[in-house]
């Protein structure tokens, strides 16, 4: 073989053939999108199929499938995010996690979202949640603060997200500047709030799995609900009884671990700690007011002026200008919803019985109540509404629908015979007066009138 000759070199090398994909001309617009996204939250970053999408809206002539996208868009999020992997953490005793979660449940017969705060300690896999029906700062100071009183300790540290209701700005270095009320808690209560990097939520990954397992093992099927705040206390106990379960890698029980964990965390302070907070409001000219886009009711006697929110989780007291209560609320979620305690309203309404009517109270009454008032005349009206202000304040509106119901039986109902049957209906049947022994037991007597009907003969 004469080719062989002149060679020195006798190793086969396979020469490489340069593939030009139809892609090519478009890589850099989808390169520049991927790092765009460099910057933002991880679930705001465009998808594969997002994309293909664009694609085809900036160029309608694109040739290309979709599929041969998601390959190129796989391969590059690979190199741009190859140094994000995760590290095995380990978690020292005495630490929590918190986060919120959501379901669905039946409240008083009707279906809801609400929230759950979950606190868990990685070191034993333990937690507790508390059930709210949003996710601002009064529910979550008011669940840290339900479990701490629970468990007697606090944590030594907390790991959060950047809640807005908590992180007012994130400054430079990482620092993070909070509310006044929640470094008043952390102060209060003496532990270490750590926040986690923007868009980091597995560095407290921990919780994160409890929200889901929580969710899993507690809420399924949808459960039903009568009252928050003893349900509330409930989950507290079944949260305990969850840890009777052993660790997925110790070999020990949960509930031992935690055990031993409490022996690291801090001492409860003894002082309780009010955790609503006051602001300013001013009513209208109906001595209504509003927060947070829903109306709350205070009296037409403090129509236009300045009146006291204490904000709570679950309730919302109107405080006069001298801190003194004039209405409580349950604190309403939603937009343009309305609480309107007509209570403070009856006394102008039964000066004024005309307006009566065209009232929101009015179409809030029983239809029993309602009949009752169209059959009135002024003066009656007058008297019965005076009489339902009473009856209202002292017990509740069951009880005067039940008042009136009886009168009515009677030839004449009037607010003189409402009353009547009102006072017979919360009066108390006196016990029984009940003799020592005493006392000696006298014989019954029993009146014989023949004696009597022998000196009436002989009168005749």
């Amino acid at each position: 073989m004469k080719k062989y000759d002149e060679m020195d070199d006798f190793n086969e090398y396979v020469q490489r053939r340069k593939k030009t994909s139809k892609l090519e001309p478009y890589k850099p617009k989808i390169d520049e999108w991927l790092e765009e996204d460099k910057r933002v939250k991880a679930k705001q970053r465009h998808t594969a199929r997002r994309i293909y999408r664009r694609l085809c809206e900036e160029y309608p002539d694109f040739p290309l499938s979709e599929r041969t996208v998601r390959a190129y868009v796989r391969r590059k999020k690979k190199e741009l995010y190859s140094n994000e992997g995760y590290l095995p953490l380990n978690h020292p005793g005495g630490e929590a996690q918190a986060d919120f979660g959501h379901a669905q449940f039946i409240e008083k017969g009707k279906g809801t979202t609400l929230h759950y705060l979950n606190l868990s300690f990685p070191y034993s896999n333990g937690g507790y949640f508390q059930l709210f029906r949003g996710e601002n700062l009064e529910c979550l100071l008011e669940g840290l603060k339900n479990i701490f009183e629970h468990i007697g300790k606090v944590p030594r540290r907390i790991w959060f997200d950047n809640l807005s209701p908590v992180v007012k700005k994130i400054l430079d270095g990482g620092e993070r500047e909070v509310t006044e009320k929640f470094y008043r808690f952390c102060q209060h209560y003496g532990f270490e709030p750590v926040f986690c990097n923007p868009g980091r939520g597995n560095e407290k990954g921990n919780v994160e799995n409890k929200v889901g397992y929580n969710r899993r093992n507690f809420f399924v099927p949808i459960p039903r609900i009568e009252n928050l705040e003893d349900y509330n206390k409930k989950l507290l106990t079944l949260s305990e009884k969850d840890m009777e379960r052993p660790h997925y890698q110790k070999g020990k029980n949960i509930k031992e671990l935690f055990l031993e964990e409490k022996e690291k965390m801090l001492l409860l302070n003894e002082k309780p700690l009010d955790i609503s907070r006051v602001q300013k409001a001013k009513t209208d000219k109906y001595g209504m007011l509003r927060f947070e886009n829903n109306r709350y009711s205070v009296s037409p006697k403090h129509a236009e002026t300045e009146v006291w929110l204490k904000i709570g989780a679950s309730e919302i007291e109107i405080l006069d200008e001298d801190y003194r209560v004039l209405v409580k609320h349950p604190r309403l979620y939603g937009h343009n919803l309305q609480s309107l305690n007509w209570y403070p309203y009856l006394e102008t309404l039964s000066r004024r019985p005309r307006a009566l009517k065209y009232t929101g109270f009015y179409r809030e009454l029983p239809p029993i109540w309602q009949e009752y008032f169209e059959s009135c005349d002024y003066q009656e009206k007058k008297n019965s509404l005076k009489l339902l202000v009473k009856m209202l304040r002292e017990t509740d509106m069951e009880t005067a629908r039940r008042a009136l119901e009886i009168s009515q039986k009677s030839e004449r109902c009037t607010a003189e015979t409402i009353f009547l049957s009102y006072r017979r209906l919360i009066q108390e049947e006196p016990s029984p007066f009940e003799t020592g022994n005493k006392v000696p037991r006298l014989q019954a007597y029993t009146t014989d009138f023949k004696e009597y009907d022998s000196l009436v003969g002989e009168r005749k």
